[in-house]
């Protein structure tokens, strides 16, 4: 794990944070933006991950917690360009949008996270940065995270690997 890079968006919300992270990898790089990025991850979603995800929201949903759904759930027709901030995207609300990073976003009265794929261009090659930040507002919420820690620490390498090796 590496730590947030300075010139993310993401690394001013971090101060504070009950939780963060951040793991990395570098990929092929065709100028694509963030969001396509991150559009590809979520499409191509192990079924593990989204079964965590439906055993979670079963879970979660006896203790007043919404259904996020699936990670995968994006709109499979939908590019990038087609999302403005505010707009769902899958499980996360579009919170900033520029080429470089994306910050996806969802708020309850439990927590604050905010997810972000920022991207360090290097020729045809990029290191991609995700990063992850929890703003915990209640008690709930920081028994929500002692569970959901240890799974995000396996999940978001995995995602990842989705994409193409530089």
């Amino acid at each position: 794990m590496e730590c947030i890079p300075d010139e993310s968006k993401i690394s001013s919300y971090a101060t504070n944070a009950y939780f963060s992270d951040c793991f990395t990898s570098v990929t092929r790089y065709e100028n694509q933006s963030a969001l396509d990025i991150f559009l590809s991850i979520a499409r191509k979603s192990p079924n593990w991950i989204n079964f965590l995800m439906s055993l979670r929201n079963n879970i979660v949903s006896k203790f007043g917690l919404k259904n996020l759904g699936s990670l995968s759930d994006i709109e499979q027709y939908k590019s990038a360009i087609d999302y403005k901030v505010g707009d769902r995207v899958g499980i996360f609300t579009l919170h900033f949008n520029s080429h470089n990073e994306v910050i996806l976003e969802d708020r309850d009265k439990h927590l604050n996270v905010k997810v972000s794929f920022y991207i360090e261009p290097n020729g045809n090659t990029a290191r991609i940065y995700a990063s992850t930040v929890v703003h915990v507002k209640n008690t709930l919420g920081k028994i929500y995270m002692l569970f959901v820690t240890p799974m995000h620490k396996l999940i978001v390498p995995s995602t990842l690997k989705a994409l193409p090796k530089a």
